[in-house]
């Protein structure tokens, strides 16, 4: 047998390691995906893009090494059918993505997909939709990522037939777009737009939101790199009216089309590596969210201009600002006869019941009304487990509220988050003299009573 020198085998060494990262090798990591397009709609609005998106997609995947289960236009049977046979196939990968394009719609904070023939007249007939949380269930099963892309926040007329057959009281249950998903750990969660909005559909082959990440999935960069970039690109193509709901709680670095790199090692010594300046950009990223005012967006933009979030951190300010211009007219409009639900002592009383695996509890917390201005408040010694909850009450007593803070206990929250989480909603509510009344949006279905003493 010819022997091999000490660098020919080193040579040969890289060479194996180099083939076992290829996508299509038998060493590589196994990747499953299931792309969904449906827009052949029976019962609502058709959508011309969904088909198209789809198709694109999966061929998109499959050149990432990507075992692909693929739907166009899905009846119930058949979505049912092809989404158990994705579980089946997460058990086994590495990595799961699940990629939806077509109607979609929330219900008491619960994400629901809608096959081709589906019928809304009435709650009962969302047992025949998709449930996004069984997804997410679903794609926990992969070993290392999971990623969830939904491109379906279009109008849906369906909703509105709903919220007529409702009645006053529950269709405020019905959300506008679709209700926030925060991602489990080792999962990425892409909404096409934020929770709440309604997606452009687009006038060409894809929506906007597909034609970005056709652009950017393929590309040999870090996964949630390659996220905000779609992000990032969507928003400038819509002229800022689009900004996709994104949530990364992923640790380490993930590369689905990741470059292998080999060289010679030199025979000088190498200067020390330089600190890479966009390391702790994603932290800071987090605590300016949690802040969520303009002083804290510009500090992010300050310290990392030429890091990934640095388009997203321009879209707050922008959006915070035009608030602020906005403000003075909207309070001179509200001025007379707010002072009417003045006080000093409300009582606040938030009532979530039990959600999945998340416990249900009844929370007590202390406000006030002044000039029509509302401020809630309450934390727990400790420190952890705090809720601010503020807004501006109208003549009308009719109000959308902003409610801040950080989780307390993990047994409380629907993805078991550490405790000292920040998190933030928002609850429309009602004021009628000494009483109100108001219901959480986002995420969980939460009840609150208001009393004035």
């Amino acid at each position: 047998m010819r022997a091999f020198s000490g660098s020919r085998l080193a040579e040969l060494c890289l060479v194996l390691l180099a083939c076992w990262l290829c996508p299509g090798s038998a060493l590589a990591e196994t990747r499953v995906a299931l792309v969904v397009g449906n827009g052949a709609y029976t019962s609502t609005a058709q959508l011309p893009n969904p088909s198209h998106d789809a198709e694109d997609v999966a061929a998109s995947l499959k050149r990432s090494g990507f075992e692909v289960l693929q739907g166009i236009n899905l009846r119930q049977a058949e979505m049912q059918d092809l989404t158990i046979r994705f579980a089946r196939a997460a058990s086994r990968a590495d990595v799961a993505m699940f990629y939806y394009s077509g109607h979609a719609m929330q219900y008491n904070g619960v994400n629901y997909l809608m096959p081709i023939d589906a019928m809304l007249t009435d709650e009962a007939d969302l047992k025949r939709f998709v449930r996004v949380d069984d997804i997410v269930n679903d794609l926990q099963q992969a070993k290392n990522l999971r990623i969830l892309v939904l491109d379906s926040c279009r109008d849906n007329p369906l909703a509105e037939t709903l919220k007529r057959s409702a009645g006053a009281t529950r269709a405020a249950s019905i959300g506008r777009g679709l209700s926030k998903v925060e991602a489990p750990r080792g999962t990425i969660v892409s909404f096409s737009t934020q929770s709440g909005q309604v997606a452009a559909d687009g006038t060409g082959r894809n929506s906007p939101y597909t034609t970005a990440f056709l652009k950017h999935i393929e590309q040999p960069h870090e996964i949630g790199d390659v996220f905000r970039d779609i992000s990032s690109d969507v928003y400038d193509s819509s002229g800022k009216t689009q900004l996709p709901e994104l949530s990364l709680s992923i640790i380490g670095k993930f590369y689905l089309n990741g470059q292998v790199a080999m060289t010679v090692a030199p025979t000088a010594p190498q200067a020390a590596p330089q600190p890479d300046p966009c390391a702790a950009a994603e932290a800071h990223w987090k605590a300016a969210e949690s802040i969520g005012n303009v002083s804290a967006f510009e500090d992010h933009l300050a310290r990392f201009s030429s890091c990934s979030f640095a388009n997203l951190a321009k879209a707050r300010i922008e959006g915070l600002k035009q608030k602020t211009v906005l403000a003075p007219a909207a309070d001179g409009a509200r001025a007379s006869g707010t002072k009417a639900f003045d006080g000093n002592y409300w009582d606040v009383t938030l009532n979530c019941p039990a959600s999945g695996k998340a416990q249900g509890f009844t929370r007590a917390l202390a406000a006030t009304v002044t000039n029509g201005v509302f401020h809630a408040e309450g934390q727990n010694p400790g420190g952890s487990n705090r809720l601010e909850i503020d807004g501006q009450i109208p003549a009308d007593g009719k109000t959308t509220l902003s409610a801040r803070g950080t989780t307390g206990a993990s047994a409380y929250t629907l993805n078991n988050l550490a405790p000292g989480s920040p998190y933030a909603f928002t609850i429309d509510a009602q004021f009628e003299r000494s009483r109100g009344s108001g219901k959480r949006n986002e995420a969980r279905a939460c009840n609150l009573v208001f009393v004035k003493r």
